[in-house]
């Protein structure tokens, strides 16, 4: 019985220590871009805020357990409730906290594919995920670009085409001079491109084409994931996207299988040492490639 009730215990133990980690630990943590814009980084993808006399406009939330921090966080930058959210895709570490702004009485925002594929039961990195509640859901939806006028700026919301998913958008602050991408860029790594979803490495290059058109030197670049970024991080981003699509194709074109692509080091060998992460790596990047590529045909 005293061994029985020791590993209980221990059980007890792990199980408090990994819920203090995920909620407790958590920071969120706001940059300051413009006197109105902010990014807030914790747990997920990275938050857009944006704040005026007419409401704040929000970009994405991450997961549903942060949202008490992270409406803490807004509230130390504005007393003035979240009006509008929009969810750049359909993945649950920026679609999380949905529910939970809808009983804020936010009014939730995405392109048609988001509200698509949140209603349905998916599979993302081959787990199963089930749909989302029928709160979590935007109320408003777009099938190519829409224009939001909102504390003095107008903001495009911009559909683009099978990059990260099927369903992504880049929301463009036209006089701040501030893009936020969404997954759509990955500061400085290796992307992951959501096949099953739609998304496309084709789509990804022409995603950072069309945001490269729109910015200048002086743009700043809000990624869905890691730190601020700019006009030149994002071309040189976009430059390694073309050389591996191009040296993956190649590999098809002569008949190379799955398996050897994978194991071709020499595809991504001078981008390792910067753009490998833990997320995504140099092997899975090629196989996310070639898969890509063999689908499109």
């Amino acid at each position: 019985m005293k061994i029985i009730k020791i590993q209980l215990c221990v059980l007890l133990v792990l199980i408090t220590s990994l819920t203090y980690s995920q909620n407790t630990e958590v920071i969120i943590e706001p940059v300051k871009i413009t006197d109105n814009i902010y990014m807030l980084k914790g747990q997920g993808g990275n938050i857009g805020l944006f704040v005026g006399e007419d409401g704040v406009f929000m970009i994405d939330d991450q997961f549903a357990r942060l949202t008490p921090k992270i409406l803490s966080a807004i509230k130390k930058i504005t007393n003035t409730p979240v009006k509008y959210l929009i969810n750049t895709h359909w993945h649950g570490d920026h679609t999380g906290g949905n529910a939970n702004m809808t009983k804020e009485g936010t009014i939730i925002v995405s392109h048609e594919n988001v509200r698509k594929r949140m209603s349905v039961d998916n599979v993302v990195r081959g787990k199963k995920r089930p749909a989302s509640p029928k709160a979590a859901l935007p109320i408003i939806t777009f099938t190519n670009d829409i224009m939001l006028h909102l504390n003095g700026e107008d903001i495009l919301v911009s559909h683009v085409h099978n990059a990260h998913t099927d369903g992504d958008a880049h929301i463009y602050f036209t006089k701040s001079n501030v893009i936020h991408m969404g997954d759509t860029y990955f500061q400085g790594k290796f992307p992951y491109i959501d096949i099953d979803s739609g998304g496309s490495i084709d789509g990804y290059i022409t995603s950072a084409e069309k945001a490269i058109r729109l910015a200048d030197d002086e743009t700043v670049i809000i990624p869905g994931h890691l730190n601020l970024s700019n006009k030149k991080e994002l071309i040189a981003f976009k430059e390694m996207l073309v050389i591996l699509r191009d040296r993956v194709q190649k590999e098809i074109a002569s008949g190379k299988s799955l398996e050897e692509v994978k194991n071709n080091k020499n595809i991504t060998k001078e981008f390792e040492k910067d753009y490998n992460w833990s997320f995504i790596n140099d092997e899975k990047i090629r196989v996310s490639i070639y898969k890509s590529l063999k689908k499109s045909k």
